[in-house]
Order: C-alpha cells, then structure tokens, then sequence
C-alpha cells in the first residue's frame, strides 16, 4: 500500500501537472471574483470564505477523472480488480484517494492562505478556512472516487464525474463554509459544523472507497 501510495503521488505530479494546473484554476477565481463583484473590500472580506471552498471545490473536480485512468491505460486496474476481494480492493481504492489528495488537493490547501489575503480577509477567517479546507477536501476525493470509478471505461468522462459529483458535495461545502464564517461571525458557531464536517469526512471515507471498488467491480463484470 505504501509502494501504491508514493506511485499514485508520482502520477498525479506527473500526469499533466495536476497539481499546478488546480493551484492556478484556484488563482485565477480568486483573482477574478474582485473584478465581478467590485472594490468593496468590506465584501470582499464577508464572502471570502465561500469564495474560497467553491474554488477549492472546482479545482478538486479537475483531476478526478485522472485517478483511475493510469491504471486503466497500463492494465493494472484489472489486475487490481480481479486479484482482491471487495474489501482488499477498497483499501486500494482509499490509497489511491490518499495519494491523489496529496498530491493535486493539498497544494491547494496550502495556497488558500496567500490567496485569502486577496480577498482582504482577517487572519482568523484565513486560518479558519485553510483549516476546514484541510479537513473537508478529503471528502471531495472520496466521493469523487466513486464518480471516476464509474466514469472510468467511458470515453471523456471528466464531465460525467463533474455531473454526478458535484450536487454530492454541498454537504460539504455548507458545513465548511459555516464552520469558516463561524469562526469571524461571533453570534455564528465553528465548532459544531466543523465537527459535522469532520465526520462527513470520516463517513466517506469509509463509503467513497466502498461505493468505488464495487462500480470498479461492476464495470469490470
């Protein structure tokens, strides 16, 4: 599993600069979102933290259709299919999401508090929002391991897993948005959504990777 790991890392560095391509999509929202609403920097603050999850959340769909295609293209995913039960195979399906997480999402995580300075916001609200974006993209990726294991053998299937993924998401988005605004909005709280979103998190994680190796199974059949 750790050999999977640092594989899967490698490719998600390697596979069209996924990483650097989801850190400039981030930047270049953030960057526009100024232009559209305007130079009031008192609402650009307010809306900074939403602004910044539904970038995250955007930039996280960008490679999702990359996390099983290697695999399919080299025959591996086959092999990992057929070799391992239901279990065995969604523990390969949760490195897999572990090692994309890390190399494509986390950069975002860790671009967040510079591109929160661009939105005038406090360093309470930055540090709010990176910590709930740390805590809350996790579940994009496993949920969107399901979608990708579904989309896998189809011709052009980033769209599709856009599609399915997207609405599964809000849950997310809502509790880290509130989490992050709870954190600046005193009569607002943080910790009761940030602990819901942490358990959204913990409960993907478990069902992301199941959901996924049984589309992955199915597909195969």
């Amino acid at each position: 599993m750790w050999s999977l790991f640092l594989r899967d890392i490698r490719l998600s560095i390697r596979a069209g600069g996924g990483a650097l391509i989801g850190v400039i999509f981030f930047l270049a929202v953030i960057v526009t979102i100024p232009f559209g609403v305007g130079p009031d920097l008192n609402l650009l603050s307010r809306i900074g933290p939403a602004i910044l999850w539904i970038a995250a959340l955007l930039a996280c769909l960008l490679g999702l259709d990359r996390l099983f295609q290697a695999d399919r293209e080299d025959g591996s995913l086959d092999l990992l299919v057929l070799n391992g039960d239901r279990h065995m195979l969604a523990l390969t399906v949760l490195t897999k999401c572990l090692a994309h997480w890390t190399g494509s999402v986390l950069p975002l995580v860790v671009a967040a508090p510079l591109l929160g300075l661009f939105m005038n916001m406090e360093p309470l609200g930055i540090g709010a929002t990176a910590l709930t974006l740390l805590v809350g993209t996790p579940a994009i990726t496993f949920i969107g391991a399901a979608g990708a294991a579904v989309a896998v053998a189809l011709p052009r299937g980033g769209l599709l897993i856009s599609v399915l993924v997207l609405p599964l998401t809000i849950p997310v988005l809502i509790f880290g948005v509130s989490a992050s605004y709870g954190a600046v909005a005193d009569p607002a709280p943080f910790l009761q959504p940030f602990l819901i979103l942490a358990a959204l998190t913990l409960f993907l994680a478990v069902l992301g990777p199941l959901a996924a190796a049984l589309a992955l199974r199915h597909g195969t059949d």
